[in-house]
């Protein structure tokens, strides 16, 4: 964090400050900020967040002896240190984001790009900071750090040389997305997709549509939205855009007007090929991130970069270089004989659809495709609809082994027998440890596995033990 007085600190929080011995209004902080007590390093704030399962008030002892100059709370504690009480921690947190960012702005060439969408934010964050990284001082989220908690701790990242902040925004409720992007204002604003991620908790795909939209309505005038041209419910944001007076920059594949767009794709095993054409100008792009969807991921990437004046020759040569888009996602593992596709580390219909699609294109002749698939989460009404379409999607791929683990995942499988996958070409598992049993004998040279499920169905670490096992 940039160094700020106490005072400072206090009066960005509203929040009353109970001084430790030796520290006055005029004491300065600049230690990094973090909720997880175990992260604190000497000089550091700590922001005790109540949790679901325990309190980070509990563990303010354990922050100042990891040399914690400052804690953030809702009730003052006993522990030797500073502390501003305040009425709610991660509001606090995200109070503190907005003063940071701003006096950088204030003081500095700062600017901000915001990314949403139901699918592809983290790949897509991870490729256009690469291309950043190479212009100036850059900052982007670790992992999916994407929420109430997770942006504003990367916001407060930021440098008085910080050129380039770039947020990803994710949400699961109507407001969220505006909360966050209204704490740095964003020069650019990128939408990826409006799929059914997280459709449960919106009510719907037209309220998703809403929810991502209000990160083009948190663009000022002079502003620009980056929007997909290929997906018609965020087109329909350009005029949302034109009411903040802002500029659209279009990207995609079926849209020859796009101003950043892909011709002559070519998916491999080893990445995707194609031709990028970015106002006028083409040059050839190999993306060795797998999967034909992270190709719209890529134009994304580089729409927002040559936006802020990056040239097309700089972008591409630095995509190229990109080898995973993150750990668990679309990693490949295990070995030439038997390729792992880790992809569980999120899950929702597109993104399912997406990775089925990829395992069918990468497997060539002699080779065998085997689908390990658990639940995708967070759809409600809609889960058992869209479960039974993923099971129909990967007989119609012609997958030729679906191993289905999870209760909660169990309706792909019995779509994928009723489809006609009866003979073992589709098994169900309740627990992935069962998996791993069968997959240990059934497996053999020359098979293609895709492992593909959201988070909390854990089949990520599954991935990682069969990569691990065929390596």
């Amino acid at each position: 964090m940039i160094a700020l007085t106490i005072a400072q600190i206090a009066r960005a929080l509203a929040g009353e400050v109970h001084f430790a011995d030796g520290d006055t209004p005029d004491t300065l902080i600049s230690g990094a900020v973090d909720t997880d007590s175990r992260l604190i390093a000497p000089g550091g704030v700590f922001v005790a967040k109540p949790g679901d399962e325990t309190d980070g008030h509990l563990f303010v002892d354990s922050a100042v002896e990891k040399g914690a100059a400052l804690a953030i709370v809702e009730r003052r504690v006993g522990a030797d240190v500073t502390q501003v009480v305040v009425p709610d921690a991660v509001a606090a947190l995200a109070d503190l984001a907005r003063e940071v960012v701003q006096r950088v702005r204030d003081a500095g060439d700062l600017r901000v790009v915001g990314i949403t969408g139901s699918n592809g934010k983290t790949t897509t964050k991870n490729l256009l900071a690469r291309i950043l990284e190479g212009e100036g001082e850059a900052v982007s989220p670790k992992a999916s750090f994407n929420n109430e908690v997770g942006a504003p701790l990367t916001m407060l990242r930021v440098t008085e040389t910080t050129e380039f902040l770039v947020s990803e925004f994710g949400a699961s409720a109507p407001g969220e997305i505006a909360r966050l992007a209204g704490l740095v204002d964003p020069d650019v604003g990128v939408v990826l997709m409006v799929g059914m991620a997280h459709a449960g908790g919106f009510g719907g795909i037209e309220a998703t549509f809403h929810a991502k939209s209000e990160l083009v309505r948190a663009l000022s005038a002079g502003g620009v939205a980056v929007l997909n041209a290929d997906d018609a419910r965020v087109a329909a944001m350009a005029p949302i855009a034109a009411e903040q007076g802002a500029a659209v920059r279009w990207f995609g594949r079926g849209a020859a007007a796009a101003d950043v767009r892909a011709d002559d794709v070519v998916v491999t095993a080893s990445g995707t090929s194609f031709t990028v054409t970015a106002d006028g100008i083409s040059l050839p792009l190999r993306l060795r991130v797998l999967g034909e969807h992270h190709v719209m991921n890529a134009l994304a990437a580089i729409a927002a970069a040559t936006t802020l004046g990056v040239s097309l020759a700089d972008a591409v040569a630095r995509l190229e270089t990109v080898e995973i888009a993150e750990r668990w996602r679309m990693q490949p593992l295990g070995s030439d004989r038997v390729r792992i596709i880790n992809d569980a580390y999120n899950a929702s219909p597109d993104s399912m659809s997406a990775a089925l699609r990829t395992l069918a294109q990468i497997t060539g002749p002699g080779e065998r495709t085997v689908a390990v698939l658990g639940a995708m989460s967070e759809l409600g009404e809609y889960a058992e609809e869209e479960h039974d379409r993923v099971g129909l999607l990967a007989v119609r791929l012609g997958i030729q082994r679906i191993v289905v683990v999870g209760d909660a995942a169990r309706r792909m499988y019995l779509e994928a027998v009723a489809q006609g996958s009866w003979d073992n070409e589709a098994v169900f598992f309740a627990t992935a440890d069962e998996a791993f049993d069968y997959l240990q004998g059934e497996l053999r040279d020359g098979d293609r596995v895709l492992v593909k499920s959201s988070n909390s169905a854990g089949l990520r670490f599954l991935g990682d033990r069969l990569g691990e096992s065929f390596s």
